[in-house]
């Protein structure tokens, strides 16, 4: 950029030359008037109290509205004031409106010999006359501060005309030319420079001040001078020396979409961003809030005028204009990725990042963390990835350094989300395996890493699509192409050392798409050693029988029961071993000496508490890869997503705490759209996600039904009862102790509610038992079972309490209906199960916990949920029993709610989670925080 050519007291082109404008429109009419006394040509004092008292504003009806703001905001500068033919006061001034766009306007108040002034005006807008410019003129000549200036200026004799400049002036000899110009289009011009100013006299302490400003300029072909943007006026007129005046057309809707490009980067008017201050200078210059200079020019030196300059702008700059930058280059780097150990199994890297300069080296990671912990955000340097970012120095004396973004994205992406004290206080920052890779592959940065972060490196910027796998030949079954694709996901995450979380909906064949991908990796010779599948002890058989009749060459072995450990001396022989959770932790200490080829989490949100055995035993687990299987990897909050990459990638969704903080609490809580966004795109690559509505179109329908039940006035009296006494025992409890500490008495408060709306009998109090029906148990048995049953229904009823299983199995044995029964307690799962898919019962009555997950139940056409539950995955889980692939037939889902009570609460703060998990994948979030207003809700009179 070159130095400007100007002096700080030197004016543009419009407004030197405001004598020569072409007015477009005719001197106005007369206009209603106000009486004034004996008016002589001296008698300021009658004029003034005359506009003091504000009739003037009549004249100008709603503009004098808009014209005393711009007065008071300071947009009025009086150019000149005199006494025209001893009876017209007519002030000048250029006035400067809220788009800033400065106007040439004249008001004349000329007295009438019928002792009367009529109010008399012309501008250069395109109103003409009577507009807020000319208001903004009267009300600032209407306050005291601004009369005595017009006074002097009519008082103080006229100065004498300058002589004209050579180059001007018309030759005398010849006659007067006039060239008219065609239109043209502006070629913008944006100039830097500083301006002598002042603070007001009555300020503390008086100084000096250079205050750095932006004049936003035009030039047009053909015309020797630079004409501001802000004075505007539809034409300029210039002299030469052969005699000819140029008379130019001004594209000016075209020069107000260049000051709208300029006003758009945060600047202000002057006068608007230095309140108070004292210039000499027009007032048509921008400038930047005061107290904010410093952050907005040296970022706009060194990002926006090359960005003004590729879109046309000629940007120059005044020597003094300052803010020096010093533009890091490949030599200046000094980076490093070293191998460290840690959390749990996981490896990490370090990474340190500085810079050499003139023999100094200085650590950039406190620096861009001090960046972080004052506002700069991962979304502002993705919007400008080639743009340099600048950072003061302290140790080069607080010059500046510009770092472009596509160098720092990938630095300040992994530190905002992992930045923690130690990382600022050390200067060097852990990262995991994925993110340390991606960190070596940027161009320029010459990072020394380990080779085998190199070789990834290397892979991740070649890949272009998922690897073409064909099922292998071991495989008995027929993959769908969603399937085919998840075994390619899965491939993909063992060829690129990562690990990841298969969360298709229920029902979309997770087990066999599992079972797939370990015969392809025990088929291809890389399973050198056995794999490991943790499940639910429920379904521990249904593993070992899936893989049999899916892979029957894979030799299979279940670790369960008393003999478990005499099988310990077989596993090396196995391809799968099969074990639970609650096994896992008591048998860790030998599970972990043994080496897996992968690792497999059935139902994984079993770990979802870190701190929970099993979570730490399945992190201490020595496997080469490592797989999460779940529908639901989410249930209640983020916390449970972090500890299951936790188990399978320590590090990649950084440490817990830094987590919360820029992931959970802004989502949760603050309902952030860009923090979700970038945490669903940081999960993208190692999150698999199919919903039965996207990938399975062959799918019969579900249809949810919700059936609405009152409570008869007996019940509804022992609910109205319970809920008093505990409502006012939860009040008392948050008062004392806080809503954290009081979980456990308001949920043992909400049992009760819940207990209630089922049965009386699940409540073991001397006022209910003497309350033997229940009107949801009379309306399932009485109403709704035997019009399902009639029409040939076959149907999962499902409870969270097994004693309301229990009421109902005795009113089916009553009533002579057949059926079977799952709940934690029964031994042989297998049976009801097969009694049921055969068709030899029409009933099958399973507790929440037991039946939820892990069952087959396609024979199913009905689903009951007799009573709702917290969680909408639970819930649906349960559904998807029967609504999965191999199901036939549409399915009906019946929901009993008790109008009014807790149970229609539920089901609301039901669609409130849901939202959120769905939110994680979709981009939108919601609160899952059961807070004190939900309480309140909840424990509401019927």
């Amino acid at each position: 950029m070159r130095a400007l050519g100007y002096s700080p007291d030197e004016t543009a082109g419009p407004v030197q030359n405001t004598r020569n404008l072409q007015l477009s429109r005719p001197y106005p009419f007369s206009l209603p008037t106000f009486h004034l006394k004996n008016l002589s040509p001296m008698d300021f004092a009658t004029v003034w109290q005359h506009l003091h008292s504000r009739e003037w504003m009549w004249t100008f009806g709603r503009n004098a509205v808009e014209g005393t703001q711009l007065a008071k905001a300071g947009r009025v500068r009086v150019r000149n004031a005199e006494l025209v033919d001893g009876r017209d006061l007519e002030i000048t001034a250029h006035v400067t409106d809220t788009r800033l766009t400065l106007y040439e306007t004249t008001v004349t108040l000329r007295w009438q010999e019928q002792k009367r002034v009529t109010i008399l005006s012309r501008c250069l807008c395109p109103a003409g006359t009577l507009c807020k410019h000319a208001a903004a003129l009267v009300a600032h000549a209407s306050e005291k501060l601004h009369q005595p200036d017009i006074e002097e200026r009519v008082t103080k004799p006229p100065p004498p005309p300058p002589p004209e400049p050579k180059a001007t002036a018309a030759p005398a000899a010849k006659a007067m030319r006039i060239e008219h110009h065609a239109k043209v289009a502006p070629q913008p011009l944006l100039l830097l420079r500083r301006i002598d100013a002042s603070l007001p006299k009555d300020a503390k302490s008086a100084r000096t001040l250079r205050l750095p400003v932006a004049d936003p300029m035009v030039t047009y072909p053909g015309c020797p001078d630079r004409l501001s943007i802000t004075v505007r006026s539809p034409e300029h007129e210039w002299h030469t020396a052969d005699g000819i005046t140029h008379r130019l057309p001004r594209d000016t809707e075209a020069e107000r979409a260049l000051l709208r490009e300029i006003m758009f980067l945060g600047m202000l008017p002057f006068m608007e961003a230095h309140p108070g201050v004292v210039t000499s200078a027009p007032l048509n210059h921008l400038a930047v809030l005061q107290g904010h200079e410093l952050e907005f020019w040296k970022t706009f030196r060194q990002q926006d005028a090359p960005r003004l300059e590729k879109c046309g702008w000629r940007v120059e700059a005044s020597d003094d204009f300052g803010f020096d930058v010093i533009p890091l280059q490949d030599h200046h780097w000094v980076t490093s990725l070293n191998t460290e150990q840690g959390s749990g199994a996981g490896i990490m890297y370090s990474l340190e990042m500085g810079v050499e300069i003139e023999g100094r080296r200085v650590s950039l990671i406190p620096i861009l963390a001090e960046a972080v912990q004052q506002g700069l955000t991962v979304q502002e340097v993705a919007e400008s990835p080639n743009a340099p970012f600048l950072f003061v120095v302290p140790e080069l004396g607080e010059r500046l350094i510009s770092l472009p973004g596509h160098r720092l994205l990938p630095i300040l992406s992994i530190l905002h989300e992992l930045f923690t004290p130690s990382a600022k206080k050390k200067g060097k920052l852990m990262v995991d395996r994925l993110r340390a890779a991606q960190l070596g592959m940027q161009q320029g940065m010459a990072l020394q890493m380990p080779r085998e972060l190199t070789a990834l490196g290397e892979k991740l910027a070649t890949f272009t699509e998922l690897p073409q796998v064909e099922p292998p030949p071991g495989l008995r079954a027929t993959l769908r192409p969603y399937q085919l694709d998840g075994l390619r996901w899965l491939q993909f995450l063992r060829e690129y050392g990562l690990h990841g979380i298969l969360a298709d909906d229920m029902g979309l064949g997770k087990t066999v798409q599992t079972i797939s991908h370990l015969c392809t990796e025990v088929e291809s010779g890389r399973a050198d050693r056995p794999s490991l599948i943790l499940a639910p002890t429920s379904v521990l058989r249904n593993w070992a029988s899936e893989i049999k009749k899916f892979a029957p060459a894979l030799r299979v072995m279940i670790l369960h029961g008393e003999n478990r450990r005499e099988r310990f001396a077989y596993i090396r022989q196995q391809h799968v071993v099969i074990t639970s959770y609650p096994l896992l932790i008591r048998d860790i200490e030998k599970l972990q000496t043994y080496e897996w080829h992968v690792a497999v989490l059935d139902e994984a949100h079993g770990i979802k508490n870190a701190r929970a055995k099993a979570a730490q035993a399945a992190r201490s687990l020595n496997a080469r890869h490592r797989l999460c299987l779940t529908g639901t990897p989410m249930e209640n909050h983020l916390g449970e997503l972090w500890s299951l990459f936790h188990f399978l990638m320590p590090g990649f969704l950084g440490e817990q705490d830094a987590f919360r903080a820029f992931f959970r609490n802004p989502i949760e809580k603050k309902q952030d759209a860009h923090a979700q966004q970038r945490l669903a795109a940081r999960l993208q690559p190692v999150m698999l996600r199919r919903t039965k509505d996207a990938v399975a179109k062959d799918l019969p329908p579900k249809t949810e039904i919700l059936n609405t039940i009152e409570l008869d006035k007996t019940q509804a009296d022992l609910y109205e009862t319970i809920r008093a006494a505990v409502n006012k025992r939860v009040a008392d409890a948050i008062s004392d102790q806080g809503i954290e500490r009081s979980q456990l008495i308001v949920l043992d408060a909400l049992l009760k509610l819940r207990q209630v709306c089922c049965h009386p009998a699940l409540l073991k109090t001397e006022s209910a038992k003497k309350i033997e029906a229940s009107a949801k148990t009379e309306f399932l048995m009485e109403e709704l079972l035997p019009e399902l049953l009639e029409e040939g229904r076959r149907i999962l009823i499902f409870s969270q309490f097994t004693e309301m299983l229990a009421l109902l199995e005795q009113q089916f044995v009553e009533k002579g209906l057949r059926f079977v029964k799952l709940t934690g307690s029964t031994t042989d799962r297998e049976k009801p199960v097969r009694e049921f898919q055969e068709g030899k019962v029409p009933l099958f009555l399973i507790s929440l916990k037991a039946g939820g997950v892990g069952l087959n139940l396609t024979r199913a056409d009905t689903v009951i949920h007799y009573d709702p539950w917290w969680n909408p995955a639970a819930e649906a889980q349960a559904t998807d029993r029967a609504h999965r692939i191999g199901q036939q037939n549409p399915v009906f889902v019946h929901k009993l709610i008790c109008q009014g009570t807790i149970e229609e609460r539920i089901v609301e703060m039901q669609r409130r989670k849901s939202a959120l998990i769905t939110g994680l994948l979709t981009g939108s979030a919601e609160s899952l925080k059961l807070t004190h207003e939900d309480i309140k809700e909840l424990l509401s009179p019927l």
